[in-house]
């Protein structure tokens, strides 16, 4: 028996339908999609642009309502410092600031010359009082006026607190400082006592406690250095 055509397009349109409808249960169309989306190339990303501000606000926070009546905690690190000033005295002293674009650097023959000439006084002192020799630098006579002092001599025997230090000079003249303990060093007042003696970089000073908090202070110049040596060829 032959099927004619008609019979023939209409089972045809029925298996289409057929086929369809269970591709539709196996979601076969939507793993096509997802197929055909990874295998496609990525896009370049696009560049991110922050986002404009368009204006700010203060808000409260919200609190428990068992904290709510307290004060609000701060954060922060409190660091109290005892400020040491200097002691008045009848005699002022006026220092001018020197000219940075003039400094002089010693040279190193002239350096040596004098912590060598320093460590010999240092050996001649009076036994029972400690002492250290410190050369001088660009920072320590010009500029910032800051002398650190050796770590060591600071722990063993100066006090552990802020005070003031004072220096006495060969002439006998009284020069208060303010020691740093949390620094180790000299501040306000140091630069007093460099100007006065007109202290420069090379020179070497002999510290002498004499005192808890006084020290006799000797200056080694390293100009002397020249000095001897233009003698010596005479």
């Amino acid at each position: 028996m032959v099927v004619s055509k008609k019979n023939y397009e209409d089972l045809r349109k029925q298996r289409l339908e057929e086929n369809k409808k269970r591709m539709e249960e196996l979601h076969l169309p939507q793993l096509t999609q997802a197929l055909k989306t990874a295998h496609s190339p990525t896009p370049s990303p696009m560049k991110r642009t922050k986002p404009r501000v368009i204006g700010t606000e203060m808000v409260e926070v919200r609190r428990s309502s068992r904290v709510a009546h307290l004060p609000a905690p701060v954060y922060k690190e409190i660091v109290v410092y005892e400020r040491v000033e200097l002691p008045r005295s009848g005699r002022r002293y006026s220092y001018s600031r020197r000219d940075l674009g003039n400094r002089v650097y010693a040279s190193d023959e002239a350096r040596d010359y004098a912590i060598n000439k320093a460590e010999e006084l240092e050996a001649k002192l009076e036994g029972g009082h400690p002492s250290f020799v410190k050369p001088m630098l660009q920072s320590h006579t010009t500029g910032g006026f800051w002398l650190g002092l050796p770590t060591h001599f600071c722990r063993k025997s100066l006090p552990r607190t802020d005070c003031t230090v004072t220096l006495i000079d060969e002439e006998g003249e009284e020069f208060p400082t303010v020691y740093l303990a949390h620094k180790g060093g000299l501040s306000g007042g140091w630069r007093g006592f460099s100007i006065h003696h007109q202290l420069v970089d090379g020179d070497a000073l002999v510290f002498h406690r004499i005192q808890p908090t006084v020290f006799k202070v000797y200056i080694i110049r390293c100009k002397d250095y020249d000095e001897e040596g233009e003698n010596l060829e005479a």
